[in-house]
């Protein structure tokens, strides 16, 4: 019966690697940045889900890991496409505000944890945010000045 049990979990907690190579294995860069941001977002419902209902700290964790790796697919998809954000920005500014999104759900999720089961969230929310922040400089873009064009 152990030994079935195990089968099932190992199963289970592959599935996440699986649900990333296949993001992974998208050829269109803003399509996979897409797929990759709709993972994010799942496996977050999913870590929730592990939390607050079924009160599995490991899946959990592993759920929240994967949340941190499709937003890293996602922006590594975009900066591969080789477009400039500020100059073609519909693909970066819809991750932007994907992003932003989840690091708002992110917070309401650290909120509803135990103090002492915070420290992946943290860890997957700075991820985010630093993600968050490149695309969102990528799209602002430094304008030149007057002077300097001249």
């Amino acid at each position: 019966m152990t030994g079935l049990a195990l089968m099932v979990l190992s199963c289970v907690l592959a599935l996440p690697a699986a649900d990333l190579s296949a993001v992974q294995s998208e050829p269109n860069l803003e399509k996979r940045a897409r797929k990759a941001l709709d993972n994010a977002e799942a496996a977050l419902v999913s870590a929730q889900n592990e939390y607050l209902e079924k009160n599995d700290p490991a899946r959990t964790n592993a759920a929240l890991d994967e949340l941190a790796q499709s937003v890293e697919i996602c922006h590594q998809s975009l900066k591969e496409t080789g477009k400039n954000p500020s100059k073609s920005p519909k693909h970066f500014k819809y991750a932007e505000i994907k992003t932003r999104a989840l690091l708002r759900k992110l917070t309401d999720f650290r909120e509803q944890m135990s103090a002492m089961d915070r420290e992946e969230i943290d860890k997957a929310r700075a991820s985010v945010q630093r993600v968050h922040d490149d695309l969102l400089a990528g799209i602002m873009g430094e304008k030149k000045s007057r002077l300097e064009r001249k």
